[in-house]
């Protein structure tokens, strides 16, 4: 089995807010931490990256070690987890409270299991044919035609807050358990998945903003070289510091990518 990984800042001397990780007994997890609005105010006296580097862990921990429980129990169980480390220090009900996107995959000899909560990427090549396996609620959401005419204005932020976390919106991970059951999951038989590819929306950008290719390209590209992948992203970010020709909620954004080949072609 070969895995390659990668998780970058978008800016050198700022926190990644960003999670990736790979278990030995066959679990990987990617997290994309929600960035703050410029106030700053979130309810909590921790960081996104803090928030992240606890939740990224507990979830890893329970896909790897309980295989007695669904993916979606195993976030419930890593959320209940974090929350305890800062309820009685924060305002966990504030609606900007530390949260974050999820991508969880887990093998054994017979299956492949999956969950994905947001807009982080899951790519995996079953049986010859990349599929993508989304989370689509946010982009429905800003595929709204009241939502595409104020793009990447300050009232579209503050819209978009209002539907997360929200029936009719999207879901992130925050201090709600329950929010795990409105994540995507299913499984597949091992033998049929070749390998994954799993990444937040900064290294997707690759195909999502800057249309170098369809999925079945950057799943290539993935496997050809991660570091590669991220280097493409950062080259057409710096080309465009000012998001005239590609536009995008952040100039440069955090890249997590993990490449997991589970069976020779």
């Amino acid at each position: 089995m070969r895995t390659e990984l990668l998780s970058v800042p978008g800016e050198p001397a700022r926190a990644n807010e960003d999670f990736a990780a790979i278990s030995p007994l066959g679990a990987a997890v990617v997290l994309d931490g929600v960035t703050p609005p410029p106030d700053g105010q979130t309810g909590c006296v921790h960081t996104v990256t803090w928030f992240v580097q606890q939740l990224g862990p507990a979830l890893l921990d329970q896909a790897a070690g309980r295989r007695d429980q669904s993916l979606a129990d195993c976030l419930a169980d890593a959320i209940g987890q974090t929350k305890a480390k800062h309820e009685d220090t924060c305002d966990l009900s504030h609606r900007r409270t530390p949260q974050a996107t999820v991508v969880a995959l887990r093998w054994d000899e017979k299956r492949v299991e999956y969950l994905v909560l947001s807009d982080s990427v899951l790519l995996l090549d079953i049986e010859g044919t990349v599929t993508p396996l989304l989370d689509g609620r946010l982009d429905e959401v800003t595929g709204r035609p009241e939502m595409r005419e104020i793009r990447y204005t300050p009232g579209y932020f503050d819209a978009l807050e209002s539907l997360r976390n929200a029936d009719g919106g999207f879901y992130t991970a925050a201090a709600d358990a329950e929010v795990a059951k409105r994540a995507v999951t299913g499984q597949l038989p091992r033998n049929d998945v070749r390998a994954a590819v799993a990444m937040s929306d900064g290294a997707s950008r690759w195909s999502e903003v800057f249309h170098f290719g369809d999925w079945t390209d950057l799943f290539g590209q993935a496997e050809k070289s991660v570091e590669g992948l991220v280097d493409a992203v950062r080259a057409a970010e710096t080309a465009d510091p000012d998001r005239k020709d590609f536009p995008r909620g952040k100039a440069r954004d955090d890249a997590s990518v993990v490449f997991i080949e589970l069976a020779d072609r």
